[in-house]
């Protein structure tokens, strides 16, 4: 049976950025790395919460986009917050609405795993609007205040 993985390229920091970002989840690991002859990592491969990934120092040339994101859903603003602060970490930058780029460039999307529920109002759009528009004021997510916005707050 076929199997899709993820395959991202860095210039030179592969090892690094799987590295960091398997410390951010549980069940996450570098699996292995291949090294060319000089001892530089080549080829990483790696599992962020049992999804495998691999990474490749190819040089430059090939930046990272924000055609594709990574999302984390997250059930507390205590998570979203360390998960936000690590990615950001070193040389991040903040985008809006829960999006940031790590140090290495990739984009990233830090959400609360609640987030469709609260985007739908139950069905109420008010709710809706009113979660919409709290959310375009954002740069990192706030639960309590999304959950309030719902709520009518």
């Amino acid at each position: 049976m076929p199997t899709i993985t993820p395959f991202l390229w860095f210039d030179d920091q592969a090892e690094q950025a799987a590295t960091s970002y398997v410390s951010l989840f549980p069940d996450s690991r570098v699996d292995s790395v291949a090294r060319t002859p000089d001892g530089t990592a080549l080829v990483v491969e790696f599992t962020l919460l049992g999804q495998p990934y691999r990474a490749m120092n190819g040089g430059p040339g090939h930046p990272h986009t924000d055609a594709v994101s990574f999302q984390v859903d997250v059930d507390t603003q205590e998570e979203l917050d360390r998960i936000w602060d690590a990615l950001l970490a070193d040389g991040g930058r903040p985008l809006a609405c829960g999006w940031l780029h790590d140090r290495w460039g990739l984009t990233w999307q830090v959400t609360p795993s609640m987030m469709g529920d609260l985007m739908t109002g139950g069905g109420d759009p008010e709710a809706n609007a009113r979660v919409f528009r709290a959310m375009q004021d954002m740069v990192k997510l706030d639960i309590p205040a999304l959950q309030a916005a719902a709520a009518g707050g």
